[in-house]
């Protein structure tokens, strides 16, 4: 599984390209060729984004109030349709936030990978 921004070209082993954010990025079409679905129940609420606000300090605090979100019927299934996917051959989830690192992708991946 890659993490990419959502304006990063394509790479030959994306796989399927899915949108993880709430909302839909800036300057992009909705039809746009290098997004294949978009998945915004398995995305960080706009409440938790807004606090969050990409502040490092408040990282630690982000990871756990967006694994709590995570527990709610539509996360979950959310998480449980990208593991399908998941399972069916590579996938790249984007963001486009700027900092990848430091925002919900990781979080997001690892969950999605222990539900195996």
């Amino acid at each position: 599984m890659r993490l990419a921004r959502v304006y990063d070209p394509p790479q030959r082993d994306d796989g399927l390209r899915i949108l993880a954010d709430r909302l839909w990025p800036r300057g992009v079409r909705k039809d746009d060729p290098r997004i294949d679905r978009w998945c915004k129940d398995a995305a960080p609420s706009s409440p938790l984004r807004r606090w969050y606000n990409h502040d490092p300090g408040r990282y630690d605090e982000f990871v756990t109030r967006y694994e709590q979100e995570l527990d709610s019927p539509d996360a979950a299934a959310a998480l449980d349709e990208l593991h399908t996917l998941l399972s069916s051959g590579p996938i790249t989830l984007l963001t486009s936030a700027r900092d990848v690192e430091h925002g919900h992708l990781p979080v997001l991946a690892r969950l999605i990978e222990r539900r195996g």
